[in-house]
């Protein structure tokens, strides 16, 4: 009969490696995740069903051009004055409207503004 050799014990696989690698993989996926709550935006939409409408109209056009407030046009820091004499309070409904491709965030950035001068009732038409 042949002789091999003595025969070797079988070696078990060493999972350091793979245990770094997760670990690594999970220290990364943490680092790279968010955790905090992602802002929401409350507003109606054109078509709910709300309170009846009161009070002149108030129409805010958002184009990439500017902002026009009930067809005129307006600049972002006098908005808030003018919009003040047209409701009679805060919860009164202001409808805003992206015109000619406005972005996205330029009716947040009005929004937001108006949110910040008090007004709390938004709404948003196409």
């Amino acid at each position: 009969m042949f002789s091999f050799g003595q025969k070797r014990l079988r070696r078990r696989p060493n999972l350091t490696p793979m245990i770094d690698v997760v670990f690594l993989l999970l220290v990364f996926f943490m680092l790279a995740s968010r955790f905090g709550a992602q802002m929401t935006l409350p507003l109606a939409l054109g078509g709910s069903a709300g309170s009846a409408w009161s009070g002149p109209p108030r129409l805010v056009d958002v184009a990439p051009s500017g902002l026009a407030l009930n067809g005129t046009a307006i600049g972002a820091d006098a908005l808030p004055e003018a919009l003040a004499a047209l409701v009679a309070n805060p919860e009164d409904a202001i409808v805003l409207r992206a015109r000619d491709g406005a972005s996205l965030q330029a009716v947040i950035t009005v929004m937001d503004g108006l949110r910040t001068a008090g007004f709390s009732r938004m709404v948003l038409v196409e």
